[in-house]
């Protein structure tokens, strides 16, 4: 048993590592840093709000000198993580040579996690950013009823980093686009795209960008305004996963700062459970678990721009 708890545990670490650098979002993962978790499914985000600048005064005689004074607030918001999603797999007893079965259900795992984690998990994250934008559609960081062409697409990315640059974000911007709204970009640019470099989990790779905010291209099937997770049990949820939500829309490209949103994604411990110890059946069982969600600071909301591609209901 004590080898297979090994195997268990070197599988979880192959795994985290995989997830990181596989995720379209995992970009979103350092910001984590900020905030205090001690267990459970709260998570606390530190706030910080304070006065801006006023006159320093000189001694004049009067008795007013020196720096005007200020307030500063320091608060926490208090979070809970929803997403918590796992699955179970029995392999026959039979149909598995013990001295190989680490290394079969690690690529089995890994296959898995690529399939149907990485994905889930991405879309959650986009929807969950894009909510965030419905939610304010009184501001100009939401514009619905726009398909991506040629002959206007770099003006509407340009519109949206405008956006949110005249809302004080001035520091690194990242864009998710699909892959539409992407060959659009690349035939109004007449290659002439720049690149940068991107940093994700110690990983660094060439990027396509705009006024120098790289482009993430990613999948239509996670740019998403809503996703709904399927449970596993209900009747025609069986599959598990995700699909597009009942009330979603499209997403042409979503644009945000670095630092708005803060993501989290744990893998529980991961148990296998040799044929001896599985009570169910004569057959080795792996499960595996993660719990993740996403948060974007109250003061931060208008940091995100969205792209429709659908109009706006009742438009």
């Amino acid at each position: 048993m004590a080898n297979v708890i090994q195997t268990a545990q070197k599988i979880q670490t192959t795994l985290d590592k995989a997830a990181q650098q596989q995720l379209l979002t995992g970009w979103m993962e350092p910001n984590a840093s900020q905030i205090i978790y001690k267990g459970g499914k709260e998570v606390k985000i530190p706030k910080v709000t304070s006065d801006g600048l006023g006159d320093y005064s000189r001694a004049d005689g009067t008795g007013t000198k020196g720096y005007v004074g200020g307030s500063v607030s320091f608060s926490y918001e208090t979070k809970t993580m929803s997403q918590d999603r796992g699955r179970k797999f029995e392999v026959d007893a039979m149909d598995v040579d013990e001295t190989n079965f680490g290394l079969s259900i690690a690529s089995f795992m890994g296959e898995f996690q690529k399939m149907h984690v990485i994905p889930e998990i991405d879309a959650y994250r986009i929807s969950k950013l894009a909510e965030v934008a419905v939610k304010r559609e009184k501001d100009t960081n939401l514009v619905y009823g726009y398909t991506p062409s040629e002959k206007d697409i770099v003006e509407k990315i340009k519109d949206g980093i405008k956006v949110i640059r005249e809302n004080g974000y001035n520091g690194d911007l990242v864009i998710h686009l699909t892959y539409d709204a992407m060959l659009k970009l690349e035939l109004a640019m007449l290659n002439k795209l720049s690149s940068v470099d991107f940093s994700v989990d110690g990983v660094n790779t060439k990027v396509p960008a705009i006024d120098r905010v790289p482009l993430i291209e990613t999948p239509q099937n996670r740019m998403y305004t809503e996703v709904k997770l399927l449970d596993g049990v209900t009747k025609g949820q069986e599959a598990g996963g995700y699909v597009k939500g009942d009330n979603a829309m499209d997403i042409n490209f979503i644009i945000c700062p670095r630092t708005t949103p803060i993501a989290v994604s744990k893998q529980d411990n991961m148990k296998i459970f040799e044929p001896k110890d599985n009570q169910d059946a004569d057959a080795w069982k792996a499960a595996y678990r993660r719990y993740h969600d996403i948060w974007v600071k109250d003061n931060a909301e208008n940091s995100i721009f969205v792209s429709i591609k659908d109009p706006k209901a009742g438009a």
